[in-house]
């Protein structure tokens, strides 16, 4: 039950960790590598902004904040490349794991019934 409480722990910070990698480290690059482009700016608004509205209509947490239905598609690619990024590593470290752990012998076969007896059969006739 402990091993599981640590793990669940240790992977909600190792999430926080891997979103940070995404959002200060992957997405910015990727952004400049596309011409500057930043992802998570990039949505559809989907109905009208209320009155009295004093953020940036061009803000995408802006109008989140604010309650304004939109299709963030942007967001959802930072969000996907985040997924895989964790899958990846996560992947990474089982694998590493699984190669540190000793190989069990694989268990010896069961010997059929009839070659069982054929070599009962070999035995009593040496004899």
């Amino acid at each position: 039950m402990i091993d599981l409480a640590v793990g669940v722990i240790i992977g909600g910070a190792f999430g926080t960790i891997t979103t940070s990698l995404t959002q200060d480290i992957i997405m910015p690059f990727v952004g400049w590598l596309f011409g500057g482009v930043d992802f998570s700016s990039h949505f559809v608004r989907l109905g009208a902004v209320p009155d009295g509205f004093k953020g940036s209509v061009t803000s995408y947490t802006d109008l989140k904040a604010a309650g304004v239905p939109m299709l963030g598609w942007g967001q959802f690619i930072t969000v996907a490349i985040n997924f895989l990024i964790l899958a990846f590593v996560i992947f990474l470290i089982v694998r590493a794991v699984n190669r540190m752990l000793p190989k069990e012998a694989p268990a010896p076969a069961a010997t059929p019934e009839d070659i069982t007896l054929l070599r009962e059969i070999r035995d009593s006739l040496r004899k």
